[in-house]
């Protein structure tokens, strides 16, 4: 009998030692905060299209309260994303980490690809402890291929595994042209989007006010760590290259840039005008971060045409 329940007692320790193994390698499958089936009030085309000479190829602009387009250029069309692509990123994060205090170590083995890509970084070192929230910020404000590579790795394991919650989370939204290949927005001809489905996303990521917080920040300041043991502050692309002495009717409160050499300049911003909100997608924009940013030249000219 004494035998009978030892061997008992084994097999129920396999068993439990294998569930939790399960759980550390796939943890997402088990978060609480994921939405399976969001359901988005696709908007509609306005009678009126806002005419404003462009420099960028594909744009299209939303009132977030009337759910209404009033600007569409090629919103259909196929474009690369560059770091657009880490709106998802940030999102699908999100809603896979419970506590954003939790704490994650990048591993060294994440950072040799990214030196080797010349990827935009946000300043985290190998093997650096940080938050899930330093993650978050440090992808979406500076843009930070490490920080995305390192919120993916915590969260399924790899890149790959986690490009896999990311096109799922865009098939549930009906981003009908969109596929990624990547956390960061390096160019991949098989990662691709379009403007339209990059605003569906904006347009479901900014209910959560999480993503929200995150999305309009200006700044943030990472508190000591064990290799920044002074902390550093990180800063949003978009408001450090917005020129502070133009004016709009209204204001921009957030966004997020991104740039490639096949994308161009691009630009997913909010903006509140009269009351209003409005997203205005981008991308195409000729130029690189040594010439005038057109993407944001174009997000001015649009938010004064809307009194």
């Amino acid at each position: 009998m004494l035998k009978r329940k030892g061997f008992y007692s084994l097999i129920l320790l396999i068993i439990i030692f294998l569930v939790y193994m399960f759980i550390k390698e796939y943890p997402f499958l088990h978060s609480k905060l994921e939405i399976d089936n969001p359901q988005l009030e696709m908007p509609k085309k306005s009678e009126i299209n806002l005419d404003v000479n462009l420099h960028s190829s594909n744009a299209i602009l939303v009132n977030l309260d009337t759910n209404k387009i009033l600007l569409d250029k090629g919103s259909d069309e196929i474009i690369y994303p560059a770091s657009l692509t880490k709106i998802m990123t940030v999102l699908v994060a999100i809603e896979n980490i419970p506590n954003l205090q939790e704490k994650i170590l990048l591993p060294k083995s994440i950072f040799k690809d990214l030196y080797e890509e010349n990827a935009s970084m946000a300043g985290f070192l190998p093997n650096e402890e940080v938050t899930a929230e330093d993650l978050l910020y440090g992808s979406m404000l500076p843009s930070g291929a490490d920080a995305s590579i390192g919120l993916a790795d915590y969260i399924a394991g790899s890149e790959s595994k986690y490009v896999k919650l990311m096109n799922e989370k865009a098939k549930q939204l009906g981003m009908k042209n969109t596929h990624f290949k990547n956390t960061t927005g390096l160019h991949h001809p098989d990662h691709y989007t379009s403007v339209k489905d990059i605003s569906i996303l904006l347009q479901y990521a900014l209910t959560n006010n999480t993503f929200r917080d995150i999305y309009t920040a200006e700044r943030y300041l990472i508190k000591s760590t064990n290799l920044h043991p002074e902390g550093m502050t990180v800063t949003s692309r978009m408001f450090k290259n917005l020129n502070a002495n133009e004016k709009t009717r209204g204001e921009i409160i957030g966004g997020k840039t991104g740039y490639t050499e096949q994308a161009g300049l691009c630009l997913a911003s909010l903006a509140t005008i009269n009351g209003e909100e409005y997203i205005l997608v981008t991308v195409g924009a000729e130029g690189d971060s040594r010439t005038e940013q057109f993407n944001i030249t174009d997000a001015i000219a649009v938010y004064r045409q809307l009194n």
